[in-house]
């Protein structure tokens, strides 16, 4: 996607596709670049916004709306959006990725590829599924992580989503890639620990990337250093 990198056109309002850095929070990368803009143009002050936070392990497309184009945020959340990434069987940790120690370990010698089929072949279509304690959603006003460190995890409700494809990419046991396609609101990481509780040994998410919501995609991305040196050089 071609951007106008003028002061008058980031104020207007401007998508950017950003590919997000790993270990960055989605939070840290809308501040740098709003920080960048406002430094570049010598703004005091302009709307900066994401369409979909991406957890500090995940990387990937990111929209990214200035100015005007903020009001659309919303819009962009909507869409649907894919995914790969890559499983871990045999065990689990309580955020359901790496950032949490991984326990509760299992045994797999039990998984078939038949079974990893016809387990894969259940979370395809309209499921329900329950955010991960270590989220950022509130319930109450209250943070999930917040009653998940109180230990009040009754209230966690589960949510309905679509899992439009799920395909398992390779499988080198205990690791599986796979590529998935789903709504609004699902949370690839419970995906992950649901899989592996279906299949008795527990499972935990060790990578994952974004590569596209709606028609946008990570082939038009920038990277962050790409657009911080191009707002440099073209302004």
């Amino acid at each position: 996607m071609e951007l106008t990198y003028t002061k008058d056109a980031f104020l207007a309002g401007q998508l950017l596709l950003i590919d997000k850095p790993l270990e960055w929070t989605s939070f840290q990368l809308v501040n740098k670049i709003r920080w960048a803009i406002r430094k570049t143009y010598g703004i005091k002050k302009i709307k900066v916004g994401h369409a979909g936070t991406l957890d500090p392990l995940a990387t990937g497309l990111m929209l990214i709306c200035t100015g005007k184009m903020t009001k659309q945020i919303e819009q962009f959340m909507s869409m649907d959006k894919s995914y790969t990434g890559t499983l871990k069987l045999g065990a689990t940790t309580p955020s359901y990725d790496l950032e949490t120690e991984v326990s509760g370990f299992k045994s797999t010698e039990h998984i078939t590829n038949k079974l990893l089929e016809n387990t894969r072949n259940t979370f395809v279509g309209t499921i329900w599924q329950k955010p991960p304690l270590h989220s950022a959603i509130k319930i109450d006003g209250k943070r999930l992580y917040t009653l998940a460190r109180a230990g009040d995890t009754a209230k966690i409700p589960k949510r309905e989503i679509t899992i439009s494809s799920f395909e398992l990419t390779a499988i080198k046991l205990p690791c599986i890639d796979f590529s998935v396609s789903c709504s609004k609101g699902t949370y690839v990481r419970s995906l992950a620990h649901d899989f592996g509780q279906a299949l008795n040994c527990g499972a935990h998410l060790t990578s994952l990337r974004r590569t596209r919501i709606g028609d946008y995609t990570l082939s038009n991305c920038l990277t962050l250093d790409n657009f911080l040196s191009s707002l440099e050089q073209k302004s």
